[in-house]
């Protein structure tokens, strides 16, 4: 075979690889590929955050407790809960803003480990917000509307892990709060480094 039909013959094949045949998949391979995945990862708990609220009212209704606990608990919930949609609006603004803050890693040889720790830090700056807010608002309000019951209502809806606090949530919830945020910066600034130490020494190689 002469040099201008293998020529020939090559360019045959590279035209028949641009085809729609061979390159349909291509938007769900450039979706992988990228990162741009871990958009719906942002998304999702951007959603979450709104619904949260929607969650919390349907789920006290359920309980019942709205008919047999009588007007103090249903102040202390709705200011308590306006608190809590004040806390995940945030939330939401959070993932949502992040979702188009994703580190950039075009240049870097590791695309999903930077993602995750943006996910990690994310999530911890998150439920931190979440827990810090809420907490102090049910802790302030049952101090004034609750008292001592505080406790027990905390326990009835499912928090017994927070009604040891009572009204104490007043401190202990931005104090967890703020752990939760310090915590998984941390986590997130120590896995920055490690993709950071991999790519110096990688660049070092290349050289």
């Amino acid at each position: 075979m002469s040099d201008s039909e293998q020529t020939t013959e090559k360019k045959g094949i590279k035209g028949l690889t641009k085809t729609p045949f061979f390159t349909f998949s291509r938007p769900y391979l450039d979706f992988i590929g990228k990162g741009t995945m871990f958009h719906i990862v942002y998304i999702l708990m951007a959603i979450v955050s709104l619904i949260i609220p929607i969650a919390l009212i349907i789920f006290v209704a359920q309980t019942g407790l709205f008919g047999w606990l009588g007007g103090k608990f249903i102040v202390w919930f709705i200011l308590t809960w306006l608190c809590a949609a004040f806390a995940c609006w945030i939330g939401f603004q959070l993932w949502w803003n992040r979702k188009t803050q994703i580190t950039d890693v075009k240049n870097s040889e590791f695309v999903v480990i930077p993602i995750v720790a943006d996910i990690i830090c994310t999530f911890g700056e998150w439920i931190g917000t979440l827990i810090a807010i809420i907490g102090f608002a049910a802790g302030l309000f049952g101090l004034i509307f609750m008292g001592n019951n505080l406790g027990s209502i905390l326990y009835s809806l499912g928090l017994g892990s927070l009604a040891g606090f009572g009204g104490l949530l007043i401190i202990a919830g931005p104090v967890i709060g703020f752990f939760y945020i310090i915590i998984s910066r941390a986590i997130a600034e120590a896995i920055r480094i490690i993709v950071s130490i991999a790519n110096s020494c990688r660049d070092i190689a290349n050289k």
